[in-house]
Formats: structure tokens, C-alpha cells, sequence
């Protein structure tokens, strides 16, 4: 569907200059955007690629020469990703879900759609399941009994809902997602080896073979309004209480929320974060790729923490964390420079070794 540059401009509350009424119907690379493409030059070093292109408006940064660039419109966007994001909001066209419920579809009688859901083929709803007006399950998707999605979810392929989740307005679940099914709650007769090893801090003297037994997730899961998950990541059911993730929270693909984890508001994970259980992340905390945190712990608000960080302990608000275990980022940035100053600091103590034996050997 075409647009014309004004109606792109106004839409995202940004000025325009040149042919306002010319169209484009998709978004490019300056260097590979045809005659009907917005190219995205939102860096001035981004620019060099227009010339290989054929792009006749671009969306540019502000103040620059878009006529000097043999452009005939364009577009000045003080904060580029973020009118990127308004950009690719009007200009998805979606994956082309199936309108209606399609017969191929299973709903329970006992379960409520509100006005304008819509069904794809393959999917399940269970018995007295709730699905909000305007809300879009995906192909294959199964949501479990007596759960509650609210208004404009949109569930992608294969989602799946467990028993009893309550999950608020504008949720996105990527394909694959699983929400609210048995977390990895299991326990042994006697103290188990884990026991042992955390109340004494010391190697377990004798091993003692036994098996585990589950400890059922009763607690569900509560997701607030405004939530993204990622393609293949879970969120555990709590055991008794339920695990819980704030408004606005964003998780990234192939992450893991064990059973009990509280999440705050406005969190964003990267991809393969994982935490374990019961443990406490405030609000507006944001992790790295490959994240892990310990269970039983608590991050405050406005934690950052850079990739590949290991949580292990308590962390207060507002500090920036790094390593592992995971320290201050510059406390961890001085103990990497140390490192890397091993190798000389070591061949300097052999040098003074080496002096001192002869030393001796002369006296």
C-alpha cells in the first residue's frame, strides 16, 4: 500500500521538505532502495550509500542537504530509531493471519471471545478460557483452561498458554513462547547433595543416590499490559504464588523465567537471559545477552547489566554491572586490565627472581 512522504511525516510528527505528495511503498538500505522506497540515511555516514541506490526520498538527519543528495524529498527525524519505530509500525503489513475463526480451529464452547478475535487454523482454546476484542491467535497456538488474555494480543505461531494465566492488554508473544506451565520444582526425601553443599559450603562427603520428586506449580503466571515475549522463551508458573511480569516489560528471544520470579515494569532482556526462581527484578532493569541470575536474589531498579554477566548476589538500585561474578563495571573493567597486565607482571618477577639467585650465589 502506498504512502506519500506527508502522510509518513505527519504520522510520525516530523519535518519534511521537497515532492510531499510522492509515494513510496517500503523501507531500504540507501544503497539497495529502488524508486518506491524511503531510504534510511539517518547518519550522515549513512548517506554515501544513496548514490548507489535509486531511491528518490530518504529519511535523513536533521539539517541535511537532501537536494545536494539528489534527492527530490525527504524526511528529518531528530531521533532516528525511534521514528524508525513508528515507521515500521505503519508499514508492517503482518503476517497474514487467517480473519474470523477458521474451522480448523477448536474453542470450547464454555470459553468468551470478545468482538473481533481472531482464530488461525490448527489453534485450541480451552474450557473457559477468556480472549480479549481484537486479540489475534496464531496458527497452532493452545490456550489452557480458564486463562485470560486481554484486548489486542496478538499470539503468534505455536504460543502456548498454560491453566489459569492472567496476561493484560497489547501482549505479543513471538512464536514458540510458553507461559505458565511447570517450572523445575523438584524435591529428594532427605537433604539432597545441593542442600548439603549450600548450608555447608564445603564438598558433599558422601553421595547419596535418590530420587526427585516434583513439587506442582499451583501459582500460574500474571503478565501486566504491554508485554513482548520472544520467540521460544518461558515463563515458569510459581509454585504457590504466582510468577509475575510487569507492565511494558520486553523479553527477548530464547530467555528463561524460573517459577516465582517477581519482574517490575518497563524491563528489557536480551537474548538468553535466565533467571532462576523466586527471585526479585525491580523496575526498568536492563540485561545483556546471556544473562544468568541466581535464584533467591534481588536487582533493583534501573539495573543495567552487560552481556554474559553472572548475578550472583543482591544488586542495589541503579548500579552498572559487569562480569562474573558480576561486580561494578568499572571495578570489572580495572580487574580485566589487570589481567591482561599478567603476563608481564609475572615474566618481571621472574626477571627479579632470577636476579636475586644470583645475587646469592655470588654472596
Amino acid at each position: 500500500m502506498p504512502h506519500s512522504i506527508s502522510e509518513i511525516a505527519a504520522a510520525l510528527g516530523a519535518e519534511v521538505a521537497g515532492d510531499t505528495g510522492l509515494t513510496v511503498t517500503g523501507v531500504a538500505e540507501p544503497a539497495g532502495a529502488g524508486p518506491e522506497d524511503l531510504a534510511l540515511a539517518l547518519k550522515p555516514e549513512f548517506a554515501e550509500g544513496l548514490a548507489k541506490g535509486e531511491a528518490r526520498a530518504a529519511m535523513l538527519w536533521p539539517g541535511a542537504d537532501w537536494q545536494g543528495l539528489g534527492l527530490k524529498a525527504a524526511i528529518f527525524a531528530p531521533r532516528g530509531r525511534l521514528a524508525m519505530a513508528g515507521l515500521t509500525r505503519m508499514l508492517d503489513p503482518g503476517q497474514g493471519y487467517y480473519s474470523g475463526i477458521h474451522p480448523s480451529a477448536y474453542v470450547d464452547p464454555s470459553a468468551e471471545l470478545d468482538l473481533g478475535v481472531s482464530v488461525a487454523p490448527q489453534a485450541v482454546i480451552g474450557a473457559g478460557a477468556r480472549i480479549g476484542a481484537r486479540s489475534v491467535i496464531g496458527p497452532g497456538v493452545y490456550v489452557g483452561t480458564d486463562a485470560v488474555i486481554g484486548e489486542n494480543a496478538i499470539l503468534h505461531a505455536h504460543v502456548r498458554i498454560g491453566a489459569r494465566a492472567r496476561i493484560g492488554k497489547r501482549f505479543i508473544a513471538q512464536p514458540g513462547a510458553t507461559i505458565g506451565f511447570d517450572g523445575t520444582s523438584f524435591v529428594t526425601e532427605e537433604a539432597s547433595n545441593v542442600e548439603q553443599a549450600r548450608s555447608s559450603a564445603a564438598q558433599v562427603s558422601e553421595a547419596k543416590a535418590q530420587e526427585w520428586v516434583r513439587i506442582h506449580s499451583l501459582g500460574g503466571v500474571v503478565i501486566g499490559d504491554d508485554v513482548e515475549l520472544g520467540a521460544n522463551t518461558c515463563v515458569d508458573a510459581g509454585t504457590i504464588r504466582p510468577t509475575r511480569v510487569g507492565n511494558g516489560t520486553k523479553i527477548d528471544n530464547l530467555c528463561m523465567v524460573g517459577h516465582n520470579v517477581v519482574i517490575g515494569d518497563h524491563c528489557f532482556f536480551a537474548s538468553m537471559v535466565g533467571i532462576a526462581g523466586s527471585t526479585r527484578v525491580g523496575n526498568h532493569v536492563v540485561l545483556g545477552g546471556q544473562v544468568g541470575v541466581s535464584d533467591n536474589i534481588t536487582i533493583g531498579d534501573n539495573v543495567v547489566a552487560g552481556g554474559g554477566s553472572g548475578i550472583v548476589g543482591n544488586v542495589p538500585a541503579g548500579r552498572f554491572i559487569m562480569g562474573y561474578p558480576a561486580v561494578k563495571m568499572e571495578t570489572h573493567l580495572e580487574m580485566y586490565k589487570a589481567q591482561r597486565r599478567l603476563p608481564r607482571l609475572m615474566n618481571q618477577v621472574s626477571e627479579l627472581q632470577n636476579a636475586v639467585f644470583k645475587g646469592s650465589d655470588t654472596d
